[in-house]
Order: C-alpha cells, then sequence, then structure tokens
C-alpha cells in the first residue's frame, strides 16, 4: 500500500459497508415460503468485530432489507444497521452527526452501482474485486478479495495496520 492510500485508511473512525455483494458473495436464496437465505464470510465478521474492539464502529447501509441482516450485525458488533436505503446517501448527514465523523474519516465499501453516490461522498471509497467497473474506478482501494470472500476482513486489516492498532489485535488473540 502507498503512502497516500496509508495515510487515507489512517484517518478512517468509520467504516460503512453494503451487504449483497460485500458482506455476501451477491447471492440470494429464496425458501418456498419466499424467505431469504445470505452465505456470510466469518473471517469478514472477526474483521469487523477487530475493528469494534479497537474503538472503530461499523455501520451497515443497504438498499435491500432482510431479516438475516440484523442478526448478522448483532454478531459482528455493528452500531447500527440501515436497511431498504436508496439511494444510500439519504442517511450520510445522519451517520455523519450520529457518530460525530466528517467525510473524510469515513470508509465505504461497495460492489454495485446502487453504492456508487456515496463512494463519491466519503473519503475512503473501496471497491470489492469483483465490483463493477464504475464502482473500481470510483475507488481508491479495489481489494483482492471478492465480497463475501474476505474482502471485508481485508479492509479491517488495512485500517488497523495503517493506525498502528493490529498489534494489539494480535496480543488479544495471543499473538
Amino acid at each position: 500500500m502507498n503512502e497516500e492510500l496509508s495515510l487515507r485508511f489512517s484517518k478512517v473512525k468509520l467504516l460503512l459497508l453494503d451487504v449483497d455483494g460485500v458482506l455476501t458473495d451477491g447471492r440470494i436464496i429464496y425458501d418456498s415460503q419466499g424467505r431469504d437465505s445470505k452465505f456470510f464470510d466469518v473471517h469478514d465478521g472477526l474483521g469487523v468485530f477487530c475493528l469494534h474492539r479497537a474503538g472503530i464502529n461499523t455501520v451497515i447501509v443497504t438498499a435491500k432489507s432482510s431479516k438475516s441482516i440484523k442478526p448478522r450485525a448483532k454478531d459482528m458488533k455493528v452500531v447500527d444497521v440501515f436497511a431498504g436505503i436508496f439511494p444510500k446517501t439519504k442517511v450520510l448527514d445522519i451517520i455523519i452527526k450520529k457518530y460525530g465523523v466528517g467525510p473524510d474519516e469515513i470508509c465505504f465499501v461497495g460492489d454495485d452501482l446502487v453504492d456508487l453516490s456515496l463512494m463519491r461522498k466519503i473519503g475512503v471509497p473501496v471497491a470489492v474485486a469483483n465490483a463493477s467497473s464504475e464502482i473500481k474506478e470510483a475507488a481508491c482501494y479495489v481489494t483482492n478479495r471478492a465480497g463475501g470472500r474476505g474482502a471485508v476482513r481485508e479492509v479491517a486489516e488495512l485500517i488497523l495496520k495503517s493506525q498502528g492498532k493490529w498489534k494489539d489485535i494480535l496480543k488479544f488473540y495471543g499473538l
């Protein structure tokens, strides 16, 4: 990671995440009653938990509503969930005020066109490896890992390492 990018990640005080295509691989399964199921990556969850442990909050901002999001968010120690939000910029001022951060202190991880408007309004826009080309172009960083396959963990580690907090996380886990 170059010096400019490291500086951007070092300023992050709040992580915003999309769900479908970022915390999941983008596939949605519907059962015979029309209920949806999502697959979440445990490594991404630990990354978000580590951020929480280091004092960096995570908020979910998703255009789709699903009952499976809130239990997973609670498990990962996500502090807030904004579901059924479009455009996603609709909640940006609320988030900034509620969490006392500036746009340049926010990192947002997205994957598709619905994320573009929010990515253009914050300081650290990130695209997952399998994001659409427009999202990759708007990002300051494109993950090596795909959405739902460790991309969020990768971002969490970049934030923690750039802020000098990674060693404390390793110490917590006995390393």
